[in-house]
């Protein structure tokens, strides 16, 4: 089943900058769920502290699956998180960095066949999966990345602005995968800047300033701020 993660008053330093400031937030299980905010909001250590790769100052983060509490270290192990560049080696061909993934997770080659043909399949790479990391175009190597973190099937994704720099197509083919895989299984959490992907979201958590300003469906965030674009709830709430 997929994981829930309920962010409590959770507060963050990077240096002596306060990056989070008693943010709350419940990212339920099984849905995509949108975070956007302009660039210093918050976003990235959001991310961070809910995959368990920073510890917050103060405050707590709890995980559930199937309805009962897990402990952060059972969550690592079935949470992947995609960060804005992913780090693949330039030399290694698509195949290879499956099979490098599929030695760090110690997944069962039975298992692994099954899963990688379903990953090539679903982001159209089977045909480049001999071409190296290196040779890629900017939409395909972010789908490579992608792969990777999803061949170990996580219940937790977290996606730190996976179209940032690909082209308009790619997008289109990146949010396809995401919407491909979401479900009772995975709960996805996604960065955003493109306020196009966030009303794409089951539910989005807006940052601003390091705090948590409103929360809920694209539908009811408009009907909050009394808008009829989506992009306009910054100049809204900065009113």
């Amino acid at each position: 089943m997929a994981v829930e993660a309920d962010i409590l008053k959770v507060s963050k330093k990077m240096g002596a900058t306060p990056a989070l400031n008693r943010v709350s937030a419940v990212f339920e299980a099984g849905i995509v769920h949108g975070v956007i905010g302009p660039n210093g909001a918050g976003k990235t250590t959001l991310m961070r502290l809910t995959a368990g790769l920073l510890t917050a100052d103060s405050g707590q983060i709890k995980y559930k699956n199937d309805g009962k509490e897990i402990y952060l270290q059972q969550v690592k192990n079935i949470t992947a998180y995609f960060p804005q560049e992913p780090s693949l080696y330039p030399d290694l061909s698509c195949m290879e960095h499956l099979e490098f993934f599929r030695d760090l997770y110690s997944i069962e080659q039975k298992e692994f066949e099954k899963r990688s043909g379903e990953l090539l399949l679903a982001t159209g790479m089977e045909p480049f999966k001999e071409r190296a990391a290196g040779k890629l175009s900017g939409g395909m190597y972010k789908k490579l990345g992608l792969m990777c973190v999803l061949l170990n099937r996580p219940k937790l994704l977290l996606l730190d602005e996976p179209t940032i720099g690909v082209d308009p197509l790619s997008r289109q083919q990146l949010w396809d995968l995401v919407y491909k895989f979401a479900g009772k299984d995975m709960t996805i959490i996604v960065n955003t800047s493109y306020m196009d992907e966030a009303e794409r979201c089951a539910r989005v958590h807006v940052l601003d300033k390091g705090s948590v300003i409103a929360n809920g469906t694209p539908k009811e965030l408009i009907e909050k701020f009394k808008i009829t674009n989506f992009a306009d709830i910054f100049l809204k709430h900065d009113k």
